[in-house]
């Protein structure tokens, strides 16, 4: 995702800080080099010269002010990053809930976008959160469109209304207004509205989804769009705008697009908040569109805020608690709590989308590619391969029992003995950490402060000793 965008400009900054002193020409080949790496990235070309105008004007007003002690790149930095997060929209913009239930969601766009799989994600986003959505198969022309719904609902665990087979037959106007009462009568506080789509806009389709529009009077209206498309994204999302009109836009398919100008031109173009972004093809791959959070992955920052959210989800409560609770008493890390921590880390997705979340992952991008995912199912093995007793006590892993360990994961005893080696090692820069040591390698302010500086001692050049035995005596007592 922003592969190339990041790329650049991560180059054309690094240019930036080269320089001692910035000047305006610095800015206006700064400016010029980004202006490139956003065309060559599929942002409509009024979206750019918009951008390119805003940032070149701010960082020459800001420029006279700079002080030279300052980092001058950083604050040119800046003003690029707040343009960006302006034209992503802003804030991150939420579905507004009816004030007496059921709110009720409509996906529009066209088809191929992913509305299906996205109602599917939208409804487990909000029964993960409480919620009792219902989703409603209105796409009755696509075929097995209503099949595949019901499929997706029962993956997630979501109720489908699909009174109709679909296939071309059935009122799909009909289905989603006997959808509502449905839902008030069963109590359900969300009903998420699945509408067909063309292969490209047409009065038929627009006629249809304004008609549905029309019948439930949704709470929120939602543009699904294959942010793969480019340029088409921007003309699409303005023809729905127009033909049916839309609250906020949905981007699927965002993990493939190393182009990414689709979320950088619909939000500012269309005057409306992208809301959430489909990152993956599993269903739990989606999420509240940040826009803070997206012009810092743009920019090469990562998205740490994101990878907590993640973490905080795939952790137990209870579990880091305890674990706390252990290292403030000086209890040692065991192996069964290593476990623990791995199979939450399954939990949290695919490593290398996670990885790249981290600042400056642009850099390690080859290793990131190169990550083995199946390295963590292999260490799971070893470590449930042991013992309770093993676990807890790793010194007990004398020769035949890890030859024993190795046989039952399938590895090689070279594999156990690496883990055990690690595992050790870990423990011992705990227990360091924790007596307020600083393990070795690791810079000051890891463990404990930095030691003062001290001044090395001034060599004086040495005197000549005398030869006469009463006078030397007498210099060496000086």
């Amino acid at each position: 995702m922003f592969e190339s965008l990041t790329s650049r400009f991560s180059g054309a900054f690094s240019s930036l800080r080269s320089k001692g002193k910035i000047s305006s020409s610095d800015i206006e080949a700064t400016c010029l080099e980004i202006r490139q790496a956003l065309l060559e990235s599929d942002v409509a070309l009024s979206v750019v010269e918009d951008f390119i105008e805003d940032i070149r004007q701010k960082s020459l007003a800001a420029l006279p002010n700079l002080q030279s002690g300052t980092n001058q790149a950083n604050a040119i930095f800046e003003i690029v990053n707040a343009s960006l997060i302006e034209i992503l929209g802003g804030q991150a913009r939420r579905v507004r809930f009816a004030k007496n239930p059921p709110t009720v969601i409509m996906l529009a766009g066209l088809q191929g976008a992913g509305k299906t799989t996205l109602a599917g994600k939208l409804a487990k986003f909000y029964a993960d959160q409480g919620n009792t959505p219902l989703l409603v198969a209105s796409d009755l022309q696509r075929p097995n469109a209503v099949t595949q719904l019901q499929v997706v609902g029962e993956s997630v665990n979501v109720p489908v209304f699909a009174p109709e087979p679909g296939n071309g037959q059935g009122n799909p106007v009909k289905v989603a207004k006997d959808g509502i009462e449905f839902a008030k009568s069963k109590m359900y506080n969300m009903v998420i509205v699945d509408t067909a789509g063309r292969l490209g806009v047409d009065e038929d389709l627009m006629k249809q989804a304004s008609d549905i529009r029309d019948a439930v009077k949704p709470d929120e209206i939602l543009f699904v769009v294959d942010a793969m498309i480019g340029q088409d994204a921007v003309r699409t999302s303005q023809a729905f705008l127009d033909g049916v009109g839309f609250d906020g836009v949905v981007l699927t398919k965002l993990d493939g697009d190393a182009r990414g100008g689709a979320a950088l031109s619909i939000a500012s173009l269309t005057k409306r908040p992208i809301m959430f972004a489909s990152t993956g093809e599993k269903l739990h791959e989606f999420d509240i569109f940040y826009p803070d959070r997206m012009a810092s992955r743009i920019l090469g920052l990562g998205d740490v805020a994101t990878l907590a959210e993640q973490a905080k989800k795939a952790f137990d409560t209870d579990t880091s608690a305890k674990l706390e609770a252990k290292f403030a008493s000086g209890e040692d890390f065991t192996l069964e709590d290593f476990l623990e921590q791995l199979q939450a880390m399954s939990k949290m997705g695919n490593m290398s989308k996670l990885l790249g979340m981290l600042p400056g992952a642009g850099q390690m991008k080859k290793q990131i590619e190169n990550f083995d995912e199946g390295e963590i199912v292999r260490t799971k093995a070893i470590v449930q391969s042991m013992t309770p007793a093993e676990r807890r006590e790793p010194k007990l892993l004398n020769g035949s029992r890890r030859a024993r360990i190795a046989l039952g994961s399938g590895r090689k005893v070279s594999d156990v003995n690496n883990l055990v080696d690690r595992f050790a090692a870990a423990q011992k820069m705990m227990k360091q950490v924790r007596n307020g040591g600083m393990p070795a390698g690791m810079p000051p302010g890891m463990g404990m402060p930095a030691l003062p500086k001290v001044n090395a001692p001034v060599n004086k050049k040495k005197k000549s000793k005398s030869g006469n035995p009463a006078k030397r005596a007498q210099e060496e007592g000086q």
